[in-house]
């Protein structure tokens, strides 16, 4: 099933059960793909879908850090939700042992051997990790293992 059937299907299933907060949250992400694949003016690969995914994941982690800071534990709620529902399209995260076993083997690949090759290590690593791991993560990682060598 492509993303586009699973999303009308889960907009289907969202209206039936009068979920809310998944039909709004499936909306949101139907309308930005529309609107990129608009932007492109071709239909969108399947980089271009998980960037859009990603996007709408990371406003919503930067929308719930800035509800916290303001202790709104009731918006929290609602957006941890979201986050719940825009990950069940995305891929499997990495989690943290798996991501620093694919920088470790990144820095041999590279040859980095400081803070100074963090540019190269970062660019041939990020298309690896593209959607699979959150970017801030990612780079402090990377800190933390070109600072250690």
């Amino acid at each position: 099933m492509t993303l586009n059937e699973q999303l009308t299907q889960d907009l289907k299933d969202a209206m039936k059960a009068k979920d809310k907060t998944k039909l709004n949250v499936v909306r949101m992400i139907k309308t930005a793909l529309t609107n990129a694949k608009i932007q492109k003016g071709t239909d969108l690969s399947a980089e271009d879908k998980l960037q859009v995914l990603s996007t709408e994941m990371k406003q919503r982690k930067d929308s719930y850090a800035e509800f916290e800071k303001g202790g709104r534990e009731d918006l929290m709620a609602e957006l941890k939700a979201e986050m719940a529902i825009v990950e069940k399209y995305l891929p499997k995260q990495l989690n943290k042992a798996e991501l620093s076993d694919l920088i470790s083997e990144t820095i041999q690949e590279t040859g980095a051997t400081s803070m100074k090759d963090m540019g190269k290590v970062m660019s041939n690593l990020m298309p690896k990790v593209k959607g699979r791991a959150d970017g801030g993560q990612v780079n402090q990682i990377v800190k933390e293992l070109l600072t250690n060598k």
